[in-house]
């Protein structure tokens, strides 16, 4: 790493993005090379590498925060959510989708600047009682189902077709479809979105590490609850 930290920031709120301007141009040691509305513009610009991008949690033009991360992530990005809410929620969610560290705007930019020298070098770092939102072992952030989303879960995951699953569970299509969607916005509202049947089979696989045993419902005669 340089001697200096290059960051990226994505942020909509253009009185903040004049603070950040002025603020970097005083920084030691921190350059501000990029600042974009929105991820996509972002990642659409061929741009010089930069060490950490700064993510508004709270973008109008994509309000998604987690898939945020990940895309970023995934285009090889190290990320610092910055957020308006002190929630333990919105932490664990941005925590569990991958991101290098979490900052709720009460801080001041002192903390900002060591929070990005950390992350430049490696590190994770979170603001003060954000990680106790994360589970004790680090194992990510799992959503509530119900036994009847979970047996729905498992049969669809495990390769059987929709179809399939509702006759397995004896349920119709329709009652199946309808678990499905829950079980992918409850994956979603924890930070951990599940868009395909590879995605949900993996979410299965990493809950599986910690999830007590839920076989029987697999097996519910069709009145069940």
């Amino acid at each position: 790493m340089s001697h200096f930290i290059d960051i990226a920031v994505v942020e909509d709120n253009r009185m903040l993005v004049d603070s950040l301007w002025a603020w970097a141009s005083e920084s030691r040691g921190i350059r501000l090379k990029a600042v974009t509305s929105t991820v996509d513009e972002l990642l659409r610009a061929r741009r010089e590498p930069v060490d950490v991008v700064l993510l508004d949690a709270a973008l109008r033009a994509e309000p998604d925060p987690a898939g945020n991360v990940r895309r970023l992530i995934d285009a090889g990005h190290r990320v610092l959510v910055i957020d308006g809410s002190a929630e333990p929620i919105s932490a664990a969610r941005a925590l569990a989708t991958g991101a290098d560290g979490y900052l709720t705007r009460d801080h001041d930019l002192a903390d900002l600047a060591g929070t990005l020298r950390a992350i430049a070098a490696g590190g994770r770092e979170c603001s003060p009682g954000a990680t106790r939102a994360v589970e004790p072992v680090g194992h990510p952030l799992r959503p509530p189902l119900s036994e009847r989303e979970h047996a729905v879960l498992k049969a669809y995951a495990s390769g059987r077709t929709l179809d399939s699953t509702a006759r397995h569970l004896g349920i119709s299509v329709e009652t199946a479809r309808t678990y499905l969607k829950r079980v992918k916005a409850k994956y979603q509202q924890a930070g951990r979105p599940a868009y395909t049947k590879v995605d949900l089979a993996e979410r299965v696989r990493a809950d599986s590490q910690e999830e007590p045993d839920h076989s029987r419902s697999l097996n519910m005669a069709p009145g069940s609850p």
